[in-house]
C-alpha cells in the first residue's frame, strides 16, 4: 500500500511539473507577446521587419475595444484632431470561442485577395476593403502595435492599433 501511495505521489508531482513546464495559460494569457508573435510570423514570411509592443497604442485600443463591446457598435475610432496618425484593425466574434491567434489569422486570411502593388490597387477583387486588414498588418513602415480585447458586451472585440499607419494611398505595401 505504501508503494502505491508513494508512486501516486510521484505521478502527481510529475503531472504538476508537466503542466508548469508546458506553459499552460488561459485562452488570453500572454496577450502582448502572442499578439506581437502573430503579427511578426506573417511579416517574417514576407521579409518585412518585425513590430514591437507599444503600451500607449494598447491603452487606446483597449479603450476603444471596451467602448465597442459595451455599445454593440462596430466601427473604427474617430481620428483625434492634431493627434498622431494610427492604423487600426478591428475583429468581433462570439465571446470565448476564438484564440488570439485565430482572431489575427482572420485578418491574414485576406491575403487570398491580395495582389502586390501600390495601395489601394492591391486587391484582386478591385475592392481595397477586401485586403485592408491584411495590408495594415504587413505594412512595411509599421513598427509598433498595441491591442486591446474586450468582452464587456454581447460580443468579444479585438482592436489593434498600428504606428506608423498603413494603407497609405500611392505607397507600396511592402
Amino acid at each position: 500500500m505504501v508503494k502505491i501511495v508513494t508512486r501516486l505521489g510521484k505521478l502527481a508531482t510529475l503531472g504538476l511539473a508537466a503542466v508548469m513546464l508546458t506553459g499552460v495559460q488561459s485562452r488570453t494569457g500572454g496577450f502582448e507577446s502572442r499578439m506581437v508573435s502573430a503579427h511578426n510570423y506573417e511579416r517574417a514570411a514576407l521579409g518585412v521587419g518585425p513590430v514591437r509592443w507599444n503600451d500607449s497604442l494598447a491603452a487606446g485600443a483597449q479603450e476603444w475595444a471596451d467602448h465597442l463591446s459595451a455599445t454593440g457598435q462596430f466601427a473604427h475610432s474617430p481620428d483625434e484632431k492634431g493627434g498622431p496618425q494610427i492604423g487600426e484593425n478591428i475583429w468581433g466574434g462570439t465571446k470565448g470561442h476564438f484564440s488570439l491567434e485565430s482572431m489575427v489569422h482572420l485578418w491574414i486570411a485576406e491575403k487570398q485577395h491580395f495582389v502586390p502593388g501600390t495601395f489601394p490597387h492591391t486587391s484582386a477583387t478591385g475592392n481595397p476593403a477586401d485586403v485592408s486588414h491584411y495590408t495594415q498588418l504587413v505594412w512595411r513602415d509599421t513598427v509598433e502595435i498595441g491591442c486591446g480585447l474586450s468582452g464587456a458586451g454581447g460580443e468579444e472585440i479585438l482592436v489593434c492599433r498600428y504606428s506608423r499607419p498603413g494603407n497609405v494611398v500611392g505607397q507600396e505595401v511592402y
